[in-house]
Parts: C-alpha cells; structure tokens; sequence
C-alpha cells in the first residue's frame, strides 16, 4: 500500500498510474511540419488502484503478489470457466484480508505504534530457520513468490505493525474468569466420559433378501436360544463358533474387532455405544439377517486433571476471545473508514 498525503480525497486519488512512452516532445528541429497529423500518444497502464482505504491506495501489483500461493491450487480445476470463477472469487476475498490490514494498519498509526529495523531482522531470521532456507534459497524463495527483498522487509514491516496493534489495541478487551475455565473443563470431562471404542463380537443369523414372516421368526428363535446359552454361562466365542453363519467371523468366536464411534451404521452406533461391558444384546436386523452383539470391552478418553490443563483451557479461550474481539473491531473500523473496492 501507499499512502497518499491527507488531501482532500478527490484530489488525492489517481485510479490507474500511466507511464507516457512515446510522442513525447521532441527537439524543436524535429516538430512536425504544419498540417501534419498528429500521432495519439500511445498510454501503457503499469499498475491500477484496486481499491481505496481512506486516503491510502491498494495497488493490482499487491493484490497480484498475496494471490501467488493461492494460484497453484487454481490451476488444478480443468474447467476454464470453473477456474476463473474460482480465482475471481479468491481475488475478492484475498482484497477484502488486504483492505482489513490496511485498516489495522492505520489504526496502528493512529496510535503511533511503531516496529524497529531489529525487529524485521529479528523475523526474518526466524522465518528463515523455520523454513530451513539458507540466504540464497531465501532470496529465490522470495523471487518465486513476486518479492524483492526491500518488498518483502515492507510487509514483514506491516506484519508485525499490526500484531503489535492488536496486542496494544484489542487484547486488553479479552477476560477470561476462573469460572470460564471450570466450565470449560467440567465441558471436557463429560464428553469424555463417553465411550470413544467397544471391542465387538457378533452372531449373524443369515435372512434372504425379502424373508417370510415364518423365517424371521425362526431366525429370532434361534437367535433368543444363543442368547440363552451365554446368559446362562457360556462363553459367548464358543457360542458363536457353532452357531453363527457369518463364515468371516465364526471361526474366530464372532469377533469384529475394536470398532470406533463414527464407524459403524448410525441405527447400529447407538444401540452398540450404550452397551457396558459384557453386554449381550440383541437380535437386531441388518441387511443379511439378524445379529446378536457382545462387548468385551470399551475404551473412554482419559481426562488430565484441572491443575494440569487449567492454563492450556485458558490459553484456548483466550484465542477464542481474542478472535472474536478482533473481528468486532475490524467491523467498527470499517464502519468509520471510506472503503472504495474497484475489481
């Protein structure tokens, strides 16, 4: 972005920069003759205004610059028109984050916070060892991505301008009570209360496809007498080993294996998930026949004490606090501010 001096806003803005490259005024010896036609001066546009923040300016050329990383994915789509509807809609999108920090940015101003050289240095560097980039790869990772060095170091510049506004400007906003944090965690605990695997076993009792009335209740008879058996004592493998006809399991007592919640047919889920320990249930229709379920055992998230997780449970709430303050002040700011998008 640049920013204009505090003109009035008419004479402040120019919507597209031109460079006059040719007919430019010539030695006097070499004027045009009189009655000549005059050839038009031919105008080359080098940049556009995309949109305006109050009385600073976001140019094509910066918009082009953030769009980069998003391109590749882009390209992936084989329908042109899908392709360009898609890169359009990212432009809009890309625009309105670059209109925000512009606001961000002069509110930073307003406030007079600054960012030092040292500071620059001192990111860069990080960014550098976190992407394990030596100087010349870092220079050719800036090229590929539409940078100078002295671009990059400008918004590097911007970057941490408004880090440090929302610290200074909307952190104080965000409280997190004690009260807060139990809740949250007394939140925490009863949804792991609840039973996250169950090691499940089953007897199938095959049905045709469209079975007769005598044939379902054969079929739960035979079911009710294996329940029958367990009930009484019988280990439900052995039961299943002679009486099921699910020839993928039944040689292994029934045997499904340890099933996770969200893996099994919804009607099935919540009849298997409230079963305890050792709980026989059944017969209960399926798309082949009738089963009888077993759970030998079951698996629940183990909980961390409050003392041990209470900081991190703040720490959580706080970025979520911290989202949602920033998103209000944002939308105050561009309340205040003249926001002229020109795509």
């Amino acid at each position: 972005m640049r920013r204009l001096a505090r003109l009035p806003l008419v004479a402040a803005i120019v919507p597209v920069l031109v460079g006059l490259v040719a007919g430019l005024a010539a030695p006097a010896a070499a004027q045009p003759r009189a009655g000549a036609t005059k050839k038009p001066r031919k105008a080359y546009v080098v940049d556009r205004v995309v949109a305006i923040v109050d009385n600073s300016i976001i140019l094509e050329s910066e918009l082009a610059i953030r769009m980069t990383p998003y391109e590749a994915d882009v390209e992936g789509i084989d329908d042109p028109k899908e392709r360009a509807r898609r890169l359009e809609k990212l432009r809009g999108q890309v625009l309105e984050e670059l209109v925000n920090e512009e606001l961000i940015y002069q509110a930073a101003g307003d406030a007079r916070i600054e960012v030092t050289a040292k500071e620059i240095d001192a990111a860069i560097t990080d960014i550098r060892n976190q992407n394990k980039l030596d100087e010349q790869q870092f220079q050719q990772a800036l090229v590929a991505q539409g940078y100078t060095l002295s671009a990059y170091r400008q918004d590097i510049q911007r970057q941490l301008t408004r880090v440090k506004a929302m610290n200074q400007l909307v952190a104080p906003r965000v409280n997190v009570t004690d009260d807060e944090v139990r809740a949250r965690y007394d939140q925490m605990v009863r949804r792991s209360e609840a039973v996250s695997a169950v090691q499940l076993s089953h007897i199938l009792f095959t049905l045709p496809e469209r079975p007769t009335e005598a044939e379902v209740t054969a079929a739960k008879a035979t079911a009710a007498d294996a329940m029958g058996r367990v009930k009484r004592g019988e280990a439900f493998a052995e039961v299943a080993a002679q009486v099921s006809e699910d020839p993928g399991t039944r040689a292994g007592g029934g045997e499904l294996g340890w099933i996770e919640r969200g893996s099994l047919d919804p009607q099935w889920e919540g009849v298997v998930f409230s079963m305890d320990k050792g709980e026989l249930r059944g017969p209960i229709s399926g798309p082949t026949g009738l089963h009888v379920f077993f759970v030998s055992e079951g698996k629940r998230n183990e909980m961390k004490g409050f003392d041990e997780l209470k900081e991190q449970i703040r720490g959580d709430l706080r970025r979520r606090e911290m989202d949602k303050q920033t998103q209000t002040w944002i939308a105050d700011l561009r309340k205040k501010a003249f926001i002229d998008v020109k795509l």
